[in-house]
């Protein structure tokens, strides 16, 4: 038989994956989407690589973005505003990526996602030393923490077992879908590809923030390049974040 009736056919689309549970596409409160008009043009290029919905995650870091429940409320208002009156209907909803530092306040009101996910960062350059602790204490309080892009922090490069012991704690790992795809370098990638193998990652995300991510993301799903590395990945995006939720406000 001849070979062409074999070759599989390339999937070039996202449906896979479906929902984004990480991006800073909400207008002008981070370092992410600087207007409207920019979130939109982000919000129907989901759409059209087939995402079918979108959690914002702006940073909230008291130090350059000292967001709350209000900022990101009024952001998401602004952003679905412009998306009804040019008749965009793919979900949008709202939580936060939090820093985890000493500005780190348990027992403020928090900006989840679903009112059960709490997404999390630390310094690229060092460890929260107080990470463990804030992961049991958000437990306490009725929250499944998610550790974005644990691939990205430079103290883990040597030695993932940390990132092991998390897990076993409850946390939730999130890889950035460029991570694989080698934006971020090399060593990046390898310990990417070294969580995927041992299958630690639970959801992906694009962490979207400027257009240089979108066409890089775009280039890679529409090629069919990122289902080939990830397709068959049993990400839980979905099985999580598959409904509408409303910020806490």
């Amino acid at each position: 038989m001849l070979s062409f009736f074999n070759k599989k056919k390339k999937v070039t689309d996202i449906s896979w994956l479906g929902v984004d549970m990480h991006s800073h596409i909400l207008p002008g409160i981070d370092d992410g989407s600087p207007d409207v008009e920019t979130s939109l043009r982000f919000v129907k290029a989901f759409q059209n690589l087939g995402y079918e919905h979108i959690i914002c995650t702006p940073h909230i870091y008291k130090e350059l973005y000292p967001n709350d429940i209000e900022t990101i409320s009024n952001a998401k208002k602004l952003l679905l505003a412009e998306m009804k009156t040019n008749n965009i209907s793919i979900r949008l909803d709202a939580g936060a990526e939090y820093m985890v530092n000493q500005d780190f306040n348990i027992s403020q009101p928090l900006c989840s996602l679903n009112e059960k996910h709490l997404l999390i960062e630390m310094s690229y350059l060092s460890e929260s030393p107080n990470i463990s602790q804030t992961i049991f204490d958000l437990e306490i309080k009725g929250f499944q923490p998610i550790l974005a892009h644990p691939e990205r922090y430079t103290f883990y490069f040597k030695d993932k077992s940390r990132l092991k012991r998390f897990k076993e704690k409850g946390c939730l790992l999130q890889l950035n879908l460029l991570s694989v795809l080698g934006y971020y370098g090399k060593d990046v990638k390898h310990l990417a590809e070294m969580l995927l193998a041992e299958k630690l990652y639970d959801l992906a995300g694009t962490d979207l923030h400027h257009d240089k991510h979108l066409s890089i993301l775009t280039d890679a799903v529409q090629s069919g390049k990122l289902y080939d590395i990830l397709g068959h990945y049993e990400f839980k995006n979905k099985e999580l974040f598959s409904q509408s939720f409303n910020i806490a406000m």
